[in-house]
C-alpha cells in the first residue's frame, strides 16, 4: 500500500491545520518559564523563590507540543483517510416486486385515484431489500420504472403519474402483465409478486391466461382495487395465489408485501467500491502524545 492508495473522505477537515498551526505560534510566543506567574506575582518573591531553587525558570513546552501533536492527528482523523477495496463481497436480492397501474381515464379521473396513488408509495416502502419497479398501462403498456432497489426513484414515479402518463386509450391489463412477466425475467427475478392497480376494467380471459404465466414463472399476482372487489379479481388474486385489496387496506398491503416477502440471495457480479476508514486508528495514535503530559522528570 502507498500514499497513493490513500483517499481523504471528508478533506474539508484539513483546513482546520493552518488554524491549529497559527494558534499554536500564538501559544508558542507567550509561554514563558513562569507563564502569567510573573505578571500575577510579586517580582521579589518571584525572584527569591527561584534563587532557593523553588521554580524553573525555564520554559516547558513539551505539554503544548503534545497537545497539538494530539489535536492534529485528531484533524487527520476527522478527514477520514481511508482505503480502497474492491474484494468486498455484494448481494442482490432475486426477488422483486412489479406495480402495474392502471392509467386509463376511468381510473385517473376518479376522485379516489389520489388514494390510489398513496397506496402504492406505502406498498414502496415495504419493499425491504427487495427491487422495485412500475409498469403503467392504458390501450398499450409501457415501462415507468425499471426494477431498481432505489426505492425512493420508485415512490416519487408514483407521484408523477396522471392522465396523460399513457396516451394510449382504453384499458388493456393483460398487456401490462405480459410487460411484467418480460421484465421480471431479464431482471433475472425467481420468485416476484406483481401487485395491479385496477378498476377492473378489461380483465378477462386473457388477463388470465398471463396471470396463470406469472405464476408458472414464479410470481404472484395481487389486485389492488380502485373501488369494491368483483368477482373477476378474486379470480385473478386466487389463480395468481395473491390476494385482493382496497383503498382501505393499505396497512394489508404493507404487511403482505413484508411478511411474505421471499428473501433469495446471490454474490453480485459486479464490483461493489468499498472504502475502509482508517480515522478510527489514528484517534488511538492521538493518544500517544498526551501520555507524555504524564511523564514526571527525576528529581
Amino acid at each position: 500500500m502507498s500514499i497513493d492508495d490513500i483517499t481523504l473522505l471528508r478533506p474539508l477537515w484539513l483546513l482546520c491545520l493552518p488554524v491549529l498551526c497559527g494558534f499554536g505560534w500564538w501559544l508558542w510566543s507567550r509561554s514563558g518559564g513562569f507563564g502569567e506567574w510573573d505578571r500575577a506575582a510579586n517580582p521579589v518573591l518571584m525572584r527569591a523563590m527561584a534563587a532557593l531553587g523553588r521554580i524553573d525558570a525555564r520554559a516547558n513546552r513539551r505539554p503544548l507540543i503534545a497537545l497539538l501533536l494530539a489535536v492534529g492527528i485528531c484533524i487527520l482523523a476527522l478527514a477520514g483517510p481511508a482505503i480502497e477495496r474492491r474484494d468486498a463481497l455484494s448481494f442482490r436480492n432475486l426477488d422483486g416486486v412489479l406495480f402495474v397501474v392502471d392509467a386509463s381515464t376511468s381510473v385517473t379521473d376518479d376522485p379516489r385515484w389520489p388514494q390510489m396513488l398513496t397506496m402504492g408509495r406505502f406498498g414502496v416502502s415495504a419493499l425491504g431489500t427487495r427491487p422495485g419497479g412500475i409498469i403503467v398501462y392504458a390501450g398499450d403498456a409501457y415501462v415507468a420504472t425499471d426494477m431498481t432497489a432505489d426505492h425512493r426513484q420508485v415512490g416519487q414515479t408514483f407521484s408523477l403519474i396522471d392522465a396523460q402518463t399513457v396516451p394510449d386509450r382504453g384499458s388493456r391489463p393483460e398487456r401490462a402483465l405480459a410487460l411484467a412477466g418480460q421484465l421480471m425475467h431479464e431482471a433475472d427475478v425467481l420468485a416476484g409478486d406483481v401487485v395491479l392497480f385496477t378498476d377492473g376494467a378489461g380483465l378477462g380471459p386473457d388477463s388470465l391466461q398471463e396471470a396463470a404465466a406469472l405464476v408458472e414463472a414464479g410470481t404472484r399476482l395481487s389486485l389492488v382495487s380502485l373501488g369494491d372487489a368483483t368477482a373477476g379479481m378474486e379470480t385473478h388474486a386466487s389463480l395468481g395465489g395473491g390476494a385482493v385489496f382496497t383503498l382501505e387496506q393499505t396497512d394489508g398491503l404493507q404487511e403482505w408485501l413484508a411478511s411474505d416477502a421471499r428473501m433469495r440471495l446471490e454474490q453480485a457480479d459486479y464490483p461493489v467500491l468499498f472504502w475502509r476508514d482508517m480515522g478510527r486508528y489514528l484517534l488511538v495514535l492521538a493518544l500517544v502524545p498526551l501520555l507524555l503530559l504524564f511523564r514526571r522528570d527525576a528529581a
